[in-house]
This record gives structure tokens, C-alpha cells and sequence, in this order.
């Protein structure tokens, strides 16, 4: 009865679920969105990590920084420097990354056409003028950085099909066969790029001349809203971290489906909160968020989808009691140590997690557990906001909660939620390793 239960539930998931799931993961614009972000991961970690040193809680390390100055610069403004200069770029370099990756989607050249994107992206941003007797043009960093994210998946997913779309109906400039392949592209990318240019460049002048002010604030209004209500809130929350397990538990990377399309949403409020940060005014009532890309990654997902780190931990305690099964003593060392660091593919296909119908259930529980406990203490201001910082992906708990937030209170409530996630798992883990044991002591008796 219970087999049967099982196939049902198993069955309706494939049938369903998995079809869905697939089509969303092959999904080209989605891919695009997911490697143009993934572009961006090394100015964010490093721009994170000076904003670190800029706002390190110890007030002797602050009063230093601030008073180590030469020609009126201070040594905190150059790390404010480095970090604008680096996570201030994540929609440019994002517009650059997703481009690149539609065209070669399509087998053609993913370079030309983010260099063409990221000219289509500075022609469509509204430059600041200054009052003095020689004008000067700047561009502003808040479009440039997540303010501008929108628009740069706007531009690049555009820019980026229209490139290949060009290329593909042989719409170029054909060089001798003895002409170096670089400057070879170079020509084949002229007709393509006047065309997506120009095109931008009447946007920009649509805008411009009707005074309905810039694409960036239009773009944020029209889908802050409707991704608002996934991404930043916590009912919207909760929805996407059941997804990111139902996809995991059917085999599909959860995060790769359900968080690419959200992503964005996230990594702009974390731009928002670093401002915030910056200026000494991250409070909700200053409109900083709770929900950012560090409350996910760092907070919710401990140990990797499905919150997996009370599940590994939960094995160590097995293992440490002598109570486990062989196959669970066998996996304890290959889960536990990736598992601390946030990987936990081993965990996923070892245990396994996937189509384990005895774990799904605290496969969902922890995450949302995770989510909703944050939330709380970060809404009543027991936790500090996260301050925009952005820790690496592999970072461990503990160590992440007190980078993103600046505070020991995010590590202590990551320790009390890891604490709880292995409260979740232990009774499922503790029915899955009686079976094992049962099917351990059945092999020995047929093998005597």
C-alpha cells in the first residue's frame, strides 16, 4: 500500500512537475539571465569584501580607515571607490555577460555582441551634466549597478538574439579568408551592430523628446511590482523556496529553474541595502529590504538546496552514536564537509534526496522554516538587515551570517535554524536508516 502511495505521489511529480521544470531549464533567455549573472560573481565578492574593511564593526578599525588621508582622500572613500567601481557595474557587466551568452546560445560571436550590448546600454542611460562654465558628462552609478539590472536583461536578452538573428541570415560584412579571424568578427559585427545601436539609440530618443523621463525607472515600475510580490515579500518567498525543492526532489537543479527568474529582484535590493549601508540609514524605514540575495543564499539555504545541512549534520549524530546503517557510515565523510560548505550534490544523488518520498517532506520543512524565522527576527530588528555584502556561494554558516549583516546576532540566528533543520530531518533520517539497517541484516542472512 505504501509502495503504491509512494508510485503515485512519485508518478504525479514526473508527470507534472518534471515536464515543466525541464522546459524552464532549457529555456535560452533563462540561460542567459542565469550566465550573465554568474558573470557578475567575481565583482560582487570583491566588491563585498571591501565594503567589509569599509564597515568592519570594530570602531578603533573605522576611526582609522577614516583618518588615514593624502590630498583629502581618505583610505574608507577608496574602499567605498573600489566597491562602486566593481558591485556598482553589476547591471553593465550583466547586460555584457547575458548578451554573450544568447548569442552563443546560437553558435555565434558571444563577445561582439556584448561589447554591442553594453554600447546599446550606455545609450539608453540618462547621463548627469555639471553646472560649471565647461559642462562635463558623467553617468550615474545607480544605473549602472543594480538600479540598471533590469534594463540590462532588457538589453541583452534584445541586443543578443537580434545579433545572432543577423548573423545567422548571413546579414554581414564578409572578409577575405586571409584577414586574421579577430578583425574577421570585428566586420561581421558591423551591420549588426548599427542596426541594434540605432535601434537603441531611437528608444533613447523616444524618451528623451516625449518627457516620459528614462527606460530604467519605466522598466522598475512596470515589473517591480509583479516580481515584487514573489521576490520581496515573505508569502512570495516561501512559494519559490517550496519550488526549489519540488524541482530538486524530481533531479532538477531547484535554483538553476525557480531563482533565475527572481534573482535579479533580489540582487537589486541587496544594491539598494549597500547603498543604504553606505550612507548609515539601512532601517526598513528608510526602504532598505529583507529579502535580498545574501538572505537567500545564506540564510535560507543552508547547506545548499532543501536546507541539506541539518540532514548532513543529522547523519554525523548517527554516525558519532554508532547508531547508523554501513551505507550511511559509508556517506558521512563524502556529504558532511561539502555540506558545510554549501555543496551538496553528494547529499542530493548519495543519499539520495531525489524521488525519496521518506525525506521530501523535511526537504521542504527546513528551508521554509529557515525563511520564516529570519524574516521575523530581521523585521523586528533582533538581526540587522544584510548590508548588501556578498559572501561567496561555499562560504560556511556562521561565518557568512556575521559578513552579510555585519553583526554576531546573523551568525546566532543561523546556529539556532541549523539546530532546528537537524531537529527536522533527525525522525525521517532515523526511518531511513532503520530500513537501511533492516536491508543490511537481510544482505548478511542470505549472504551466510
Amino acid at each position: 500500500m505504501a509502495d503504491s502511495k509512494e508510485g503515485g505521489f512519485t508518478g504525479a511529480v514526473e508527470k507534472y512537475l518534471m515536464p515543466v521544470a525541464t522546459k524552464l531549464s532549457q529555456f535560452k533567455p533563462l540561460i542567459a539571465v542565469r550566465d550573465g549573472i554568474t558573470t557578475t560573481i567575481p565583482l560582487i565578492i570583491v566588491g563585498s569584501f571591501f565594503m567589509i574593511l569599509a564597515n568592519f564593526p570594530v570602531a578603533a578599525w573605522t576611526a582609522w580607515i577614516a583618518s588615514v588621508t593624502m590630498h583629502g582622500v581618505t583610505l574608507a572613500s577608496v574602499f567605498a571607490k573600489i566597491t562602486n567601481g566593481s558591485f556598482g557595474l553589476l547591471g553593465l557587466i550583466g547586460c555584457f555577460g547575458i548578451a554573450a551568452s544568447y548569442a552563443e546560445q546560437y553558435k555565434t560571436d558571444g563577445k561582439s555582441a556584448g561589447i554591442i550590448a553594453v554600447a546599446s546600454f550606455f545609450v539608453v542611460t540618462p547621463s548627469i551634466f555639471t553646472g560649471a562654465k565647461v559642462p562635463a558628462e558623467g553617468m550615474p552609478y545607480d544605473f549602472l549597478g543594480s538600479k540598471g539590472l533590469f534594463v540590462g536583461i532588457l538589453i541583452g536578452l534584445v541586443s543578443g538574439w537580434l545579433f545572432q538573428w543577423f548573423i545567422n541570415h548571413d546579414i554581414q560584412v564578409h572578409m577575405p579568408d586571409t584577414v586574421p579571424p579577430a578583425i574577421g568578427k570585428s566586420f561581421s559585427a558591423l551591420i549588426p551592430g548599427f542596426a541594434i545601436i540605432a535601434l537603441w539609440g531611437v528608444v533613447y530618443a523616444i524618451f528623451a523628446w516625449t518627457g516620459l523621463g528614462n527606460i530604467h525607472l519605466l522598466i522598475m515600475h512596470i515589473l517591480s511590482k509583479p516580481l515584487g510580490l514573489l521576490g520581496d515579500t515573505l508569502g512570495g518567498t516561501l512559494v519559490i523556496t517550496f519550488l526549489n525543492s519540488a524541482f530538486w526532489f524530481v533531479g532538477i537543479h531547484g535554483a538553476n529553474v525557480v531563482d533565475n527568474i527572481i534573482q535579479p529582484v533580489w540582487l537589486m535590493n541587496s544594491g539598494a541595502n549597500l547603498k543604504l549601508a553606505q550612507a548609515g540609514k539601512l532601517t526598513l524605514a528608510h526602504g532598505a529590504h529583507i529579502i535580498t540575495e545574501p538572505f537567500v543564499d545564506n540564510f535560507v539555504f543552508m547547506g545548499g538546496g532543501g536546507a541539506t545541512i541539518g540532514l548532513v549534520l543529522g547523519i554525523g549524530i548517527l554516525v558519532l552514536m554508532h547508531r547508523s546503517s554501513k551505507q550511511l557510515e559509508a556517506l558521512a565523510p563524502l556529504t558532511i564537509v561539502p555540506g558545510l560548505f554549501n555543496i551538496n550534490e553528494p547529499t542530493m544523488f548519495g543519499m539520495p534526496i531525489v524521488l525519496n518520498t521518506t525525506l521530501i517532506i523535511p526537504f521542504i520543512l527546513a528551508p521554509m522554516w529557515n525563511t520564516l524565522t529570519t524574516y521575523f527576527v530581521m523585521a523586528t530588528g533582533i538581526v540587522p538587515l544584510t548590508t548588501g555584502t556578498m559572501v561567496s556561494w561555499t562560504m560556511p554558516p556562521l561565518i557568512s551570517g556575521f559578513l552579510t549583516t555585519n553583526s554576531l546576532s546573523g551568525s546566532l540566528i543561523q546556529l539556532f535554524n541549523i539546530a532546528i533543520d537537524v531537529l527536522i530531518y533527525l525522525p525521517f533520517l532515523i526511518t531511513v536508516n532503520r530500513v537501511q539497517k533492516v536491508e543490511e541484516a537481510g544482505a548478511e542472512q542470505d549472504a551466510a
